[in-house]
């Protein structure tokens, strides 16, 4: 009887997962997380996350040598701030990624077409905003690649290479799922608590958030439901700028893997 029990068991867990990865990776929960940065000196996520996102391509952080700084949002659902950060954004000259869900894309297609007629990424969030770590791979896949469909028949943008996964949270198996399907994850060096809409706290919070933890490299992330954020981004930016900080695209991050001129990234 335990033979039996134990051989059902291993044929759940094979459809569930897929014969490959339940035998070669993990799927325990991991989510991201670190002491925050401190004096323009970049976080460290110690060096086992470092060598796990290394081997899956993914990344947090860029060359801490470097005064450049990448601007990345996560929109759930819209709230009505994203016009005024896309405003901003384009009166500075500032590239950004929007990681966007499938009720996004369904809930506010001008502004997705908007972030991508000025120039800006639409990054890949999910199409529901699952616990990747408690969905099968197949599901996973499927997940990913309906945010790609609808985001190209929105806006023309066929590619869709960066993925954040929702709350974080991630395992190797997902890694190895998302980057097997073309994705690279991208995490983040700077965050704080911006996307609860009940404690917005004025965008002095915002801002001095962003001042204090920004260091070169830095991949920030912000959550466009935040009134604060909205309210506090071009002065964030501009005092960025005097503090000698200069902003790129994570297409420029992968431009500089690719001629080997960035090894922060993988």
């Amino acid at each position: 009887m335990k033979k039996i029990a134990f051989i059902l068991l291993t044929i759940t867990c094979l459809c569930f997962f897929g014969t490959s990865n339940v035998l070669a990776v993990s799927n325990t929960p991991i989510n991201w997380g670190f002491k925050k940065a401190k004096d323009e000196v970049p976080p460290e996520a110690g060096a086992e996350y470092d060598n796990l996102l290394k081997k899956y391509d993914a990344f947090y952080k860029a060359d801490p040598n470097k005064k450049v700084v990448y601007f990345t949002f996560d929109n759930g659902y819209e709230n009505g701030y994203t016009g005024k950060i896309l405003d901003v954004l384009k009166k500075e000259q500032v590239p950004a990624t929007f990681f966007v869900t499938g009720h996004y894309l369904e809930s506010a297609p001008d502004l997705v077409k908007r972030m991508v007629k000025e120039g800006h990424i639409v990054g890949n969030h999910s199409w529901g905003h699952p616990d990747f770590t408690r969905i099968s791979d197949e599901k996973l896949k499927e997940e990913l690649a309906k945010v790609k469909q609808k985001t190209a028949e929105l806006t023309g943008q066929k590619e869709m290479i960066f993925l954040r996964p929702p709350r974080g949270v991630f395992s190797e198996r997902t890694l190895k799922v998302a980057k097997d399907a073309g994705y690279i994850h991208v995490f983040w060096s700077l965050a704080f608590v911006d996307w609860d809409v009940k404690r917005q706290k004025g965008w002095e919070y915002s801002y001095n958030e962003i001042m204090r933890q920004v260091h070169p490299g830095a991949v920030i992330l912000l959550h466009t439901v935040s009134k604060d954020n909205a309210d506090a981004l071009e002065k964030a930016i501009q005092d960025l700028k005097k503090r000698g900080y200069q902003f790129a695209s994570l297409n420029d991050l992968l431009l500089q893997r690719e001629i080997g001129q960035n090894k922060y990234i993988y």
